[in-house]
């Protein structure tokens, strides 16, 4: 998982993450339990009798939040922007045995489903095909919040896969972790970014530090999920009603805020779809974007 490189700093979204838009709408939403623990240390507390609270009823407290609705480009985001070290509590040793035994206290089925993030995902078969046509046939990789590296695009494959994360996770024999100060130093014919700007506060300031390891003939791979939300309500003039809880997801992509967000940052997009996935526990969709420079 990347870090933030820059962000406004705020600690409540004031406008769009995606466009800049500052036509948001909002409706109370709460932090996972798992999430608030390993954040803010906060647990769900039983108020009771013994508080003594007059006007306050007695129940379940969780920590409290906002979903926010961009009217222009339909992005849906947490209101909370976590700061760079907040990110690196949430992520550190992420899979790990400390980070699973305490997602599992607050969430038992998670023991099946952190089983299914151990191997390689068949899925990026289909990613390699859709890229290999605009790169050369051993393409040096630079994978931007890869992790492990274990589903980093064409691992066996590559001349050479750099890995870049905070996580602090060993790195699959194929690749090798690289450093933020030398990824401007490298030429790379493929800069891959899965599954990461729905983690992170400042998207759009993290799609802007990506673009610049790109060269002239670099292409660009952006993977975000496509979320079950939009499937089932694509309807609703007002999805921000149907998101009442936030976890490590803390962004939900719209194909127009995606497209807000690549154009914001020169880039122009050769290829673009919602590809059908199985993660092994359950079937979701990915959204692919190809893209390069603006020339």
């Amino acid at each position: 998982m990347a870090g933030e490189v820059s962000g406004n700093g705020e600690r409540h979204a004031r406008c769009c993450i995606c466009c800049r838009g500052e036509r948001l709408l909002s409706t109370p939403a709460i932090l996972m339990p798992f999430l608030a623990k390993r954040i803010f240390n906060h647990e769900p507390t039983l108020i009771t009798e013994d508080w003594g609270l007059r006007d306050i009823p007695n129940g379940t407290a969780y920590s409290l939040c906002n979903t926010l609705e961009c009217a222009d480009c339909g992005v849906l985001f947490l209101d909370y922007r976590f700061s760079d070290y907040e990110l690196e509590l949430l992520y550190k040793d992420y899979r790990g045995e400390k980070y699973n035994s305490l997602r599992i206290r607050f969430e038992p089925s998670y023991s099946v489903t952190a089983m299914h993030y151990t191997g390689r995902a068949a899925y990026l078969e289909d990613v390699e095909t859709v890229l290999a046509p605009y790169l050369p046939e051993r393409p040096k990789v630079l994978d931007w919040g890869g992790g492990s590296g274990v589903n980093s695009p064409f691992r066996f494959k590559s001349k050479s896969l750099h890995v870049y994360d905070i996580s602090g996770v060993a790195v699959v024999d194929e690749g090798e972790t690289v450093s933020f100060d030398a990824l401007y130093q490298n030429n790379y014919d493929l800069v891959a970014c899965l599954q990461v700007l729905e983690h992170v506060s400042y998207p759009l300031n993290v799609l802007k530090q990506i673009a610049l390891c790109l060269g002239p003939k670099s292409i660009l791979y952006l993977e975000v999920p496509f979320e079950e939300l939009f499937k089932r309500h694509e309807q609703s003039e007002f999805l921000g009603q149907f998101k009442r809880y936030w976890h490590e997801h803390v962004n939900f992509f719209s194909p127009a805020s995606l497209r807000a967000m690549v154009a914001s940052c020169s880039l122009e997009i050769l290829d673009e779809k919602i590809l059908p996935v199985s993660v092994g526990f359950r079937n979701s969709a990915v959204q692919m974007f190809v893209c390069r420079l603006t020339r």
